[in-house]
């Protein structure tokens, strides 16, 4: 039996979308059509996202989550944050980015602590309709920063050998059809490429 343990903020909780409940509920029906159709072998998705959440939240919360989920075979963990901590909320920073740096290679350095598999997903990009421009709730991101924190989490998953998957060029290339209508959260077509770009790692497992 393997156990994925997916931690992040509302996009790795699935928020707006409708059709497949976000990235992480896909891969679970996913997972388990296998399992009872075709005889294959036990895989657990865990959607561990909270709306919100910057990296401090994730270090407070890690180590106890994990060790609620771990299966006694194999466990899998992918981390993908960074919307919300390179966000500027109503003229304050949420975090600079060498604290950014310090919280994900900490939460790596805990994660391997459990399993030698982890990944890390890069940033989405936002619409252009958002870029530098704030939102009603007053929080404002720019392509620049997301870019500059997505080279940034490239290099960590160098420097601690853990797997890195950009989804970000993915979306880039074709980001408005893509983002929901708030210019923030993939839309299900979003989720959807999201969930078919980690597949095959879980169907190395079937």
């Amino acid at each position: 039996m393997t156990n994925f343990l997916f931690f992040g903020d509302s996009i790795t909780y699935g928020e707006y979308d409708g059709v497949l409940g976000g990235y992480v509920d896909y891969l679970k029906r996913f997972s388990h059509a296998e399992y009872h159709n075709n005889k294959a072998q036990e895989v657990n998705c865990f959607n561990l996202g909270i709306g919100g959440e910057t990296t401090v939240g994730l270090l407070k919360r890690f180590e106890v989550e994990v060790q609620a989920r771990l299966s006694p075979d194999e466990n899998e963990i992918f981390f993908f944050y960074g919307a919300n901590d390179l966000a500027i909320k109503k003229g304050v920073e949420m975090l600079t980015l060498p604290d950014f740096e310090k919280n994900i290679s900490q939460a790596i350095q805990l994660a391997k602590k459990y399993t030698d598999k982890v990944n890390v997903i890069s940033i989405i990009p936002i619409s252009e309709k958002l870029d530098g421009i704030p939102t009603a709730a007053g929080t404002l991101r720019t392509t620049e920063k997301i870019e500059l924190f997505n080279t940034s989490l490239k290099n960590i998953t160098t420097e601690h050998s853990v797997n890195f998957i950009n989804i970000y060029s993915l979306f880039n290339t074709n980001k408005e059809e893509l983002i929901s209508n708030d210019g923030v959260h993939p839309n299900e077509n979003g989720y959807e490429l999201i969930a078919e770009n980690i597949k095959p790692i879980i169907e190395k497992y079937l």
